[in-house]
C-alpha cells in the first residue's frame, strides 16, 4: 500500500494526472540511475504483457516491442514504456557521468529519513566532496560522499549538486531536483461537544476537525448541507446560542498544497423543549353520561422527541401515555384532568423540560341514567315512609276510638299492630 501511494505521488511530482498511469520502476531505487549499478527497469500498467512497448530518447525511436515487462539496461539513455490501457510512463534516465548526485527514486514526504549520495564514475573514489542547495554551499549535514536531509522538511525542496575530485580532477554533477511533499491527508474526522451533536436550543455547540495523518500547513473549511455559505476556516467551529434552524449535517474539508480530504458528515440535532401541551376533545368543561367511554388525547405543539406524557386526575398521577381511556364512566371519574409533557435534552439529561396542559373539567350530565336512577330510588323511599306514617297515625286514631268506646260499654279486647297493614304498604 505504501508503495502504491509513493507511485501516485511520484506521478503527481512529474505533473501527471489520471486515475491510472503507466509506471517505470527502477531497481536499485535511485535517480538518476547509473549504468554501473546494473539497473533493472520494470514497466507497470494496464494491458497485456505482449502489448508492452519500450522507447528511448534517441529521436523517440521505438526500441522493443517484444512484450517484455522488465530488463537490465546496457545503455546510458532515457527510457519510457507504453501500455495500451494506461498510456506512456514517466521517463527514467540512466547516467554514466564522471560525478553523479543521486536521490531516492520515490516520493519524498515530510518527516522522511533521506540521504543524497555523490557517486564517482564506475564507483571511482571521490574526495573533497561539497554539496550545494539552490546554488548555496552547504557547510553542514554531510559526511564524505553523503548528504543527510533527515528528517525532511518542506524547505528541503530545491536543486542540489555535488563537487569533488574524481581521478585527480575536479568534477561537478548535474543538478538533481528534490521536491518534498506533505504527508497525504487521511483520517479526517469530526468530534462534537455536546457529544453526538445533540444540543439544547440556545446552548453552545463546538465542532472539532481532526486529521490522523498529514503535514502542514493545513487549511480548514466548514460546511453545512443546504447552505452555500462558508461557516468557518479553523480547526474548530463554535456555534453560540444555537437555534432550531441550525440542525443539519456538518462536515469539514482539509487541504494542503498537494491534496484535499473531507470528513464524514455529522448530523447535528437541536433539541427543542416541549411547550403548549393541549388536551382534546374540547371544550375544557366537558359533560358525559354515565357508563359512556371517553378517550382524552394529549399533544404538544413544540418539542423534540422523545416526549413522555403523564396524566393527572385532581392533581394525582393516574396514567402514562398520550392517550387516557376512561371506561364505564361513573361519579368517580368526575373532576379535573391535566396532562404533563416532558422531554430530556442531551444524553446526560442535563436539561429536563415540562409543559402542563390547561385543566379539563369532566362532569356527569344532568338526567344521565345514573342521576335518574338515584332520583327514582329516593322518591320511592319517601313515598314508603309517608304511607307508613299514615298507617301508623290511622292505627293510633282507631285505637283511641276503641278505648273511648270501651269505657262506655265494657273492656277493650283488641290492639293495633302495623304488621296487620303490610298488604296496604
Amino acid at each position: 500500500m505504501a508503495r502504491k501511494v509513493a507511485l501516485i505521488l511520484w506521478a503527481q511530482t512529474l505533473g501527471l494526472t489520471g486515475a491510472q498511469i503507466t509506471q517505470l520502476l527502477v531497481e536499485p531505487p535511485w535517480r538518476p540511475a547509473v549504468l554501473w549499478d546494473r539497473v533493472t527497469l520494470t514497466c507497470q500498467g494496464l494491458g497485456a504483457t505482449s502489448a508492452t512497448t519500450w522507447y528511448t530518447d534517441k529521436d523517440g525511436e521505438r526500441w522493443w516491442q517484444e512484450g517484455r515487462e522488465n530488463f537490465t539496461v546496457t545503455k546510458s539513455v532515457t527510457y519510457t514504456c507504453y501500455k495500451p490501457d494506461s498510456g506512456l510512463s514517466p521517463p527514467v534516465r540512466v547516467s554514466k557521468g564522471w560525478l553523479v548526485l543521486q536521490a531516492p527514486a520515490r516520493a519524498l514526504l515530510v518527516g522522511d529519513m533521506v540521504t543524497l549520495r555523490c557517486q564517482g564514475w564506475w564507483n571511482s573514489t571521490v574526495t573533497s566532496v561539497s554539496f550545494y542547495h539552490n546554488g548555496k554551499k552547504l557547510e553542514r549535514f554531510h559526511k564524505g560522499t553523503e548528504l543527510s536531509l533527515s528528517p525532511l522538511q518542506l524547505n528541503h525542496s530545491g536543486h542540489y549538486l555535488c563537487r569533488g575530485q574524481v581521478v585527480s580532477q575536479w568534477r561537478e554533477s548535474e543538478r538533481v531536483t528534490v521536491r518534498v511533499h506533505n504527508v497525504p491527508l487521511s483520517g479526517v474526522s469530526l468530534s462534537a461537544q455536546p457529544p453526538r451533536g445533540q444540543v439544547a436550543l440556545g446552548d453552545r455547540l463546538v465542532l472539532s476537525c481532526m486529521v490522523a495523518a498529514g503535514t502542514g500547513p493545513l487549511s480548514f473549511s466548514w460546511h453545512r448541507e443546504g447552505s452555500g455559505a462558508l461557516l468557518g476556516t479553523g480547526p474548530r467551529l463554535e456555534l453560540r446560542h444555537i437555534g432550531d434552524n441550525d440542525s443539519g449535517q456538518y462536515w469539514c474539508r482539509v487541504s494542503d498544497r498537494d491534496s484535499v480530504a473531507e470528513s464524514d458528515p455529522l448530523n447535528v440535532t437541536v433539541l427543542v423543549p416541549v411547550a403548549n401541551a393541549t388536551i382534546t376533545p374540547r371544550p375544557l368543561a366537558h359533560q358525559v353520561h354515565a357508563r359512556d367511554n371517553v378517550t382524552l388525547r394529549c399533544s404538544v405543539q413544540v418539542g423534540s422527541r422523545p416526549v413522555t406524557f403523564t396524566w393527572l386526575h385532581n392533581g394525582q398521577e393516574v396514567a402514562w401515555g398520550s392517550l387516557l381511556e376512561l371506561r364505564d364512566i361513573d361519579v368517580g371519574h368526575s373532576g379535573t384532568y391535566q396532562c404533563m409533557a416532558t422531554n430530556q435534552q442531551g444524553e446526560d439529561g442535563h436539561g429536563v423540560f415540562q409543559a402542563l396542559s390547561p385543566e379539563l373539567a369532566l362532569a356527569l350530565a344532568p338526567g344521565s341514567p345514573w342521576v335518574t336512577a338515584v332520583a327514582v330510588n329516593v322518591g320511592r323511599t319517601l313515598l314508603f315512609l309517608l304511607l307508613l306514617l299514615a298507617v301508623l297515625g290511622g292505627c293510633h286514631w282507631w285505637h283511641h276510638q276503641e278505648v273511648t268506646n270501651t269505657e262506655l260499654s265494657g273492656p277493650y279486647k283488641g290492639h293495633c299492630d302495623p304488621r296487620d297493614y303490610e298488604d296496604i304498604l
